[in-house]
């Protein structure tokens, strides 16, 4: 645990000092001297020449261009101020090869007015798709009134065809423009700036053109438009804002970052989970949950651990529900099914698989269960409980025999109404989502019978306390990030409710207080034990 801590310490000071030089970037130490720093390698601003100039957006099926000819100028603004933002929406011509799930590229050109960019030698430009390529979402229906057989069989088809990703519109375009009027080193110019300036000579000195930026990570998958073949104009929403040049170089490694995980394999609806935490909070909420994030995954990893090696020693389920075991392993492998059928982050999905995998184990050793193999066909063997385990499983089906009463009726009765009242994809959506919705609105009912064997044993020595106290603070982190990542409302709520349930274990846990001197299972007490430390120093 000391080892993972300060590993954690090292990581936590590591991103620090990354962030600190990424924001922070060194001026040109000899620009206070205007002919020191001609010489001095310093790269100037061009913009502080205050040109005029003009922005020009243009759209064309090619990735590159070299001339006016198949290009479409869909929007030019004159006298472009950098100083003032604005957001305006234009109709855009799809050509007929976008139809047919081509590309069509936008062209942004910053250039002085009055010269088309082509003739401009101190022109910038930047290239972005306004398409991509998605699996479409599937339309939802009733199932008990929305399809015959007919329509079934149809719809089947249908869903088999948008297994395949078709092109979609991105309906917006937003464009920056760095504004300071910073003097760069040429000895130390930050490599990831660097691929977006270009550079002129103007007597002795060396001027950066302005710097055009595109911000991919504003493309959200909820701006996406299917393209129809039928499509022949689509509406593009062009904004334009200034930003200063630590939150450009700060964008520039965020976007590179989203690129990279797609390419590892992360789709663009898990890229748009990780766009929406920069682009839809505050910069400062942002550092906060860096910092939030590294510390849930060190809980995360400190609570696996502790429940791992809690489990792996028990050998008696003395205290312990075997009912709650089982419910939390079964609702556990629920949660996941739907968080998998919802489509729903790698971020909140692959902690749930995770999870489940343990639950699993959970119940093996819950059971005392163990697999024998007869060639390829397995054998589950399940061991004997003695007295003392045989009273915790009556106080355990005394516990499960009144809440049957109230949870059965709510689950049914929800199942029901949803069925009715609301559409699905498919019956294994709505079975997935109706016991889902059990778990969540009723699950922590399952959670009382352990709650009612501590009562009637008076006792909460037999729990995993290091592993609760971790997951107790995770699940007061989860609360936050109930409010920064997107997942399902329901699965939101259901951090709350955790939240009520741990303060009831904290509240039996001041209220049987555990005894050192009562000798467990093995015979030994916490007294002992310390004594017997003590004799050998």
């Amino acid at each position: 645990t000391s080892l993972v801590v300060g590993v954690f310490a090292v990581y936590v000071a590591h991103t620090c000092w990354v962030m600190y030089g990424i924001v922070y970037t060194r001026p040109c130490p000899a620009a206070a001297d205007g002919a020191a720093g001609a010489a001095g390698g310093c790269i100037w601003p061009y913009l502080a020449r205050r040109p005029k100039l003009q922005l020009s957006v243009y759209t064309t099926t090619r990735s590159s261009i070299g001339a006016e000819s198949n290009i479409d100028l869909v929007l030019n603004v004159e006298d472009f101020d950098i100083e003032s933002k604005f957001e305006r929406t234009v109709n855009v011509s799809v050509p007929k090869k976008t139809r047919n799930n081509g590309t069509l590229y936008a062209f942004v050109f910053l250039h002085h007015a009055g010269i088309l960019p082509w003739h401009d030698g101190k022109q910038v430009h930047i290239v972005s798709p306004l398409t991509t390529y998605m699996v479409p979402k599937p339309e939802e229906i009733n199932l008990l009134t929305g399809e015959s057989a007919t329509q079934q069989i149809e719809a089947e088809k249908q869903t088999n065809a948008l297994d395949e990703p078709i092109s979609h519109w991105r309906s917006r375009l937003t464009l920056n423009v760095m504004v300071e009027d910073f003097v760069f080193d040429g000895s130390s110019l930050p490599a990831d700036v660097h691929r977006y300036m270009k550079m002129v000579q103007l007597g002795k000195t060396v001027h950066y053109l302005p710097i055009l930026f595109i911000d991919q990570l504003s493309n959200r998958v909820k701006d996406l438009m299917v393209i129809n073949r039928s499509t022949t104009e689509l509406p593009l929403t062009v904004s334009y804002d200034k930003i200063s040049l630590g939150k450009l170089r700060f964008w520039i490694h965020m976007q590179d970052a989203v690129y990279s995980l797609q390419q590892f394999g992360f789709s663009e609806k898990d890229a748009d989970e990780v766009k929406g935490i920069f682009v839809d909070t505050n910069l400062y909420f942002l550092a906060l949950t860096f910092f939030v994030a590294a510390f849930h995954l060190l809980f995360d990893f400190l609570a696996f651990k502790n429940d791992i090696s809690f489990w792996k020693k028990k050998r008696s389920m003395i205290g312990m529900s075997t009912k709650a075991v089982l419910w939390r392993c079964f609702s556990t492998v629920v949660i996941f099914l739907f968080l998998l059928d919802e489509q729903t982050s790698l971020l909140v999905l692959i902690p749930a698989g995770v999870g489940a995998v343990i639950e699993l184990w959970k119940v093996k050793k819950a059971l005392k269960m163990t697999i024998r193999w007869q060639g390829l066909r397995p054998k589950f063997q399940f061991g004997a409980y003695n007295d003392s385990e045989k009273k915790t499983e009556e106080y355990d089906a005394q516990a499960m025999k009144y809440l049957s009463y109230l949870l059965y009726p709510l689950c049914i009765g929800g199942a029901g109404y949803s069925l009715l009242n609301v559409k699905y994809k498919s019956w294994y959506s709505w079975l997935i989502n109706s016991f889902v919705n059990g778990v969540y609105a009723f699950g922590f009912l399952f959670m009382l019978p352990q709650l009612f064997v501590n009562y009637k044993m008076k006792s909460v020595a037999h729990l995993p306390w290091k592993a609760f106290t971790y997951k107790a603070f995770n699940t007061f982190i989860d609360d936050i990030f109930a409010f920064i990542i997107t997942m399902p409302t329901s699965h939101r709520l259901a951090c709350f409710r955790d939240d009520v349930v741990f303060l009831v274990y904290l509240y039996q846990r001041w209220l049987y207080p555990v005894d050192k001197s009562r000798v467990n299972e093995y015979g030994e007490s916490y007294e002992e034990k310390s004594k017997k430390k003590a004799h050998r120093e």
